[in-house]
């Protein structure tokens, strides 16, 4: 088993030219009518360790310069502090730091002030400066005196609102710990205590907001991540009766990181069969197992790069002998599921709450004759990333907090969820459609990076 499992690991197929167009980045992302079957990541150029740290910081540049200036004008803070300590990092630190960097050195302290021109000044307050894009206020000295000087520096340009990392409802906005937010209060001047407040909407809108260079560069991350999905669905690496589930989680996890692409989350494969039934009301629907033909296949697998995280689940079928194409039951219900895609991304308006996209988008199916659920998430640093919540798999009603935020531009998002259908060639039986793509919301329209899956993966 494991001779097998490796000799396709390793094994180099030359694939025909159609497939090569289809794997390779568009100039702009597909439309979401237009679907693509990616069907490797051979060819796809993944850059080394330097030139993808020029990448990231290139756009850590522009999001500096260009984004947070607007963005902490909208949320109306003069003063943003990011304090942590190394090894416990603040969420948000590594979105603001050049790479490479692996922890907070001792404490470090960032410091942006928005000035009267609207630009924002970025400090360092840190025993070890930063660098570009950052100017150190203080360097060197002993902890006691890195505080005395962080007071200094919030005092010497006297902000009204100074945000902090604090919140009760978002995980990543929440970075400040008790005792620094302590120690930070003993050293503010007189009456600056009453000046802090939770810097929440602005981590959510930094965390959120995706700019042109990054939406430029998203497609690839993306096409990646299906790539390796079509290895890993095809005859290069399934031999029905002998491959197991696990060991296709396996090679996916594997694959990623030959290529250097860090995954986020352990690879999920599985498997639905004729004659071992999915009840009308299981969420999933699923099992681990030897890959029999016939078979039905799923994965759900997430990478991140480029800083840019994904998030993806996909079907396959396993060909029976004589076969060239999947079960007309089965297209049906891959079509239910592009239709219920259609109709979810028809609710993307700006504006709209997650919960208010998530209840027309439940009645729409509902009209369609889909029997659909919905738990979307936005994407983006993180695989699931602050932003409007549009259900959960478990909970098909509003979400508090996290359902309300509304929707905005230049905004990723998973469009996941799944739609169930009776196959007449497995005897009724139903078989659930669980699809998940990564897209980007622009203010219009919903546009998938890297394609959708329309077509089934087949194993011949």
């Amino acid at each position: 088993m494991l001779a097998h499992f490796v000799r396709f690991f390793f094994l180099s197929c030359a694939l025909v030219a159609p497939a090569l167009a289809q794997a390779a980045p568009a100039a702009a992302p597909s439309p979401p009518a237009q679907g693509r079957v990616i069907a490797s990541a051979d060819g796809l150029d993944i850059l080394s360790g330097p030139r993808r740290v020029e990448v990231e910081n290139r756009i850590l540049k522009d999001r500096l310069e260009g984004l947070l200036p607007k963005l902490m004008a909208e949320t109306g803070l003069d003063m943003w502090l990011v304090i942590n300590r190394e090894y416990a990092e603040d969420p948000v630190y590594f979105t603001l730091v050049p790479q490479p960097s692996f922890a907070a050195r001792r404490t470090t302290m960032l410091v942006f002030f928005r000035k009267a021109d609207g630009t924002v000044e970025r400090l360092s307050v840190n025993r070890y400066p930063l660098g570009g894009p950052y100017t150190s206020a203080w360097a060197g000295g002993d902890l006691d005196a890195q505080w005395k000087a962080l007071g200094e520096v919030i005092a010497s340009r006297d902000p009204k609102r100074i945000g902090v990392n604090v919140s009760r409802d978002w995980p990543v906005a929440d970075g400040l710990t008790s005792a620094l937010h302590e120690r930070l209060r003993s050293v503010l001047p007189a009456g600056y205590a009453q000046r802090l407040t939770p810097a929440e909407p602005l981590v959510i809108r930094w965390l959120e907001t995706r700019t042109p260079a990054e939406a430029d560069v998203w497609p690839q991350v993306v096409a990646l991540a299906r790539g390796v999905i079509g290895e890993a669905f095809s005859e290069r690496v399934i031999t029905p009766g002998v491959t197991t589930t696990e060991e296709v989680a396996w090679y996916i996890r594997s694959r990623y990181e030959a290529l250097g692409l860090p995954v986020w989350f352990f690879p999920d494969v599985n498997l639905q069969r004729q004659g071992a039934p999915c009840a009308a009301d299981s969420p999933f629907c699923g099992v681990s197992g030897v890959i029999q033909r016939g078979d039905v296949l799923h994965t759900d697998v997430g990478i991140c790069y480029l800083k840019l995280c994904t998030d993806t689940q996909e079907m396959g079928y396993v060909l029976r002998p004589g076969e060239t194409s999947p079960p007309a039951g089965l297209q049906a219900a891959l079509a239910d599921g592009n239709r219920w895609q259609d109709l979810l991304t028809a609710e993307f308006v700006t504006g709209r709450t997650g919960n208010e996209i998530l209840a027309r988008t439940l009645e729409a199916s509902r009209k369609a004759g889909l029997r659909a659920s919905v738990y979307s998430h936005p994407l983006g640093f993180f695989g699931h990333a602050p932003g409007p919540t549009i259900g959960m798999w478990d909970n098909q009603g509003p979400t508090l907090v996290q359902g309300d935020w509304a929707l905005r531009p230049d905004t990723g998002y998973a469009i996941e969820g799944n739609v169930r259908r009776q196959v007449p060639e497995w005897g009724g039986q139903y078989v659930l459609m669980k699809l998940e793509q990564s897209a980007l919301f622009d203010g219009q329209r919903v546009t998938y990076l890297a394609g959708r899956q329309t077509q089934w993966h087949l194993v011949r």
